[in-house]
């Protein structure tokens, strides 16, 4: 059968890297599907137990997200990210010997600085392997392979689900360690980048910190606040289905389906331009502009009713994941044309702070605000949405002047 123009990468590297994407998010998605249950049911916690552990991994995520970014500089991207994703192999293997709350938190502890490594080592990989004139469309391509692997995942997750058996949920970590080992041993065969050169001294001969560089920092916050379109997709909107429309709770599975289709078969046309910084603000105006439009759409389905409320929904869930791929594109395109190449994993780690705070941050405000304060609520988080996007434009324009003066090499 012949496919699509367009649907693969065009280049062996780009195939490469999105098959790599598709094993690793199968292999996560196929955990993730069933974590309550076996947080519950097999290692015998309270569903209070598992929030509170969560809770602790995001902020062992967020202290140690600069800190592992240096780790990137110092020892090579493509090192880190096989050592790390080696030793989430094998902190999913433990899960199944893992009993009482105490270890659970102490492995999702370490799981989360073990991911965070490997995130930061991954993204100063793609920026580094990639020419400028290719890194963002090679990244959104890789994004929407990534959601065909965690659909895979879901999907083999919800199998063993369906069993219903202690060994069939058992099997599900062991499973996603089994196909981590592989995803490590196809990362071992990527082509290697170059090495950062190793400073004898201070550090400051490499650059000055991200963090002395208020302008990026800034927009890494501004960029996390735009990616709580997650949090409208994966929170807001089913509790609100749920509890404020009369729409059927099997909608939800539709509109999850609509999301991971859009994001397969738009996310690489989405991010066309985004490979410039007046692109990448291009692109945040019009993140900014869906996520309004989905708030408003969405905020009036409290009070229709049938096929309305149904239509309506759709249609919110529609326009925040046009905002999801916008924001997606807006991200990688500042990562990479705003960071100072000497120090790409500091950069990195900073820019990834800004989405732990999102995922920290954004769940109980948005919640509240949508369910507890209604339309009000609604306006507010499109205010919070445009404030960001308003907020970018300075912020990108500061973080590229700091960048000229301290004579950094960008973009490249």
């Amino acid at each position: 059968m012949r496919l699509p123009p367009g649907l693969l990468p065009p280049t062996r590297l780009e195939r490469d890297l999105a098959l790599q994407c598709v094993l690793s998010a199968f292999a996560t998605g196929s955990f993730l599907t069933g974590t309550a249950v076996f947080f519950t049911q097999v290692v015998g916690l309270s569903g209070a137990q598992v929030g509170l552990g969560l809770s602790v991994s995001a902020g062992v995520a967020l202290a140690l997200s600069v800190p592992l970014g240096r780790v990137s500089d110092r020892v090579g991207a493509k090192r880190l990210w096989v050592l790390a994703s080696v030793l989430e192999a094998l902190l999913y293997f433990s899960w199944p010997a893992v009993g009482g709350f105490v270890l659970f938190v102490a492995v999702l502890a370490t799981l989360a600085a073990v991911e965070t490594a490997a995130r930061s080592a991954r993204e100063v990989y793609r920026i580094s392997v990639f020419p400028r004139e290719t890194r963002v469309r090679a990244m959104a391509y890789m994004r929407a392979a990534r959601n065909v692997g965690y659909t895979l995942g879901a999907g083999a997750g919800g199998v063993a689900l369906g069993i219903g058996t202690r060994e069939a949920i058992v099997a599900v970590p062991l499973l996603t360690g089994v196909l981590l080992l592989l995803n490590a041993a196809m990362v071992s065969r990527l082509p290697s980048v170059a090495r950062p050169v190793v400073v004898r001294g201070p550090l400051e001969q490499a650059g000055p910190a991200a963090y002395r560089n208020p302008g990026f920092v800034v927009l890494a916050l501004c960029n996390g606040v735009l990616g709580s379109n997650q949090v409208l997709l994966n929170v807001v909107v089913p509790l609100w289905l749920v509890e404020r429309t009369d729409a059927p709770q099997t909608l939800l599975a539709w509109l999850f389906g609509t999301n991971t289709v859009l994001a397969v078969l738009l996310q690489v046309r989405a991010s066309r331009g985004s490979d410039t910084v007046a692109g990448a603000l291009r692109a945040v105006r019009w993140s900014g502009w869906a996520f309004v439009a989905s708030c408003l759409v969405l905020s009036v389905t409290h009070e229709t009713a049938g096929w309305v409320s149904i239509a309506l929904l759709w249609v919110g869930h529609v326009t925040i994941t046009g905002a999801e791929l916008w924001q997606s594109a807006a991200s990688w395109g500042f990562a990479a044309e705003l960071s100072d190449h000497r120090r790409l994993g500091d950069y990195q780690g900073v820019w990834g702070m800004g989405m732990q705070v999102e995922a920290i941050a954004f769940p109980a405000l948005y919640t509240f605000l949508a369910l507890e304060v209604g339309t009000p609520g609604w306006a507010l988080i499109a205010g919070i949405a445009v404030t960001a996007a308003v907020v970018s434009h300075p912020a990108a324009g500061a973080a590229q002047r700091h960048l000229e003066r301290v004579g950094a090499p960008v973009g490249r």
